[in-house]
């Protein structure tokens, strides 16, 4: 039963994957694009500005090699992203697969369809709504390169905080739900959780190194492009193996 609801979670999750790549394809390319522009104008400018002060010295003009282009732009924004998002949300759809499994039954006394499209907002809020307050995604030019290691660090601990957060946020919410009613329990399970993730929030390091001049325009776009890629994923999820899940279910019931 596991094994095939994890494979209905890969297929959902491909699915996704297709629809998520259309819209970051349409929305999120142009930004990118800018973004790259950006970056090539301001090495042309520190590579003139270094040209300078070499001249004012006395000395030759420093030669910048120029760096192979290994992919080129139209495969990183074609093949190239449409298979990243699919091993993306691919892999995320088998893992959701397994926490269906696990949390069936053990939530609340609901179905498949309900179940899954809970679990899908939980997971879309705790995975990616919440680690983006904190440390929201950046188009290229954007970010130090001598600090990606910590900006990584930082961002995974945010999620796997929040991810921890949430579950005992569900686990607390079962706790209370015979004693304070179901409505009370999720709003004091929803409220601990955002306690906690503010002061976590807060706790955490900041991180700006938006360079100067570059597009406030360019920035919004590409998070909100960010963005509406991810709650595509997790709505597809949650709607589509729902009902693969139910129909999975029904079948199972049916043959035994």
């Amino acid at each position: 039963m596991t094994g095939r609801l994890l494979l209905r979670g890969m297929l959902a999750g491909l699915v996704a994957a297709l629809l998520s790549f259309g819209f970051l394809r349409l929305a999120g390319e142009s930004s990118v694009a800018r973004a790259i522009a950006f970056e090539t104008v301001l090495d042309e400018a520190k590579a003139k500005a270094a040209a300078e002060e070499a001249a004012a010295k006395g000395r030759p003009a420093p030669v910048a090699e120029a760096e192979p282009e290994l992919v080129s732009r139209a495969i990183q924004a074609g093949v190239g992203l449409l298979t990243g998002v699919a091993v993306y949300s691919t892999a995320f759809g088998g893992l959701f697969a397994l926490a269906f499994a696990l949390a069936f039954g053990r939530m609340a006394d609901l179905g498949p369809r309900a179940t899954s499209a809970l679990l899908a907002a939980a997971g879309f809020v705790a995975v990616y709504v919440t680690p983006m307050l904190k440390y929201p995604a950046n188009p290229p030019s954007v970010g130090l390169a001598e600090t990606i290691g910590m900006r990584t660090s930082l961002y995974f601990a945010m999620l796997l905080i929040s991810l921890a957060a949430m579950i005992a946020a569900g686990m607390l919410r079962l706790r209370l739900l015979s004693r304070l009613g179901a409505w009370n329990a999720a709003l004091i399970a929803a409220g601990v959780y955002v306690v906690v993730m503010t002061g976590i929030g807060f706790a955490l390091p900041v991180v700006d190194e938006v360079p100067e001049g570059f597009p406030a325009a360019v920035l919004w776009q590409f998070r909100i492009a960010s963005f509406g890629g991810q709650a595509i994923m997790w709505a597809t999820l949650g709607l589509l193996f729902g009902a693969l899940a139910e129909r999975q279910m029904a079948q199972h019931g049916a043959r035994a």
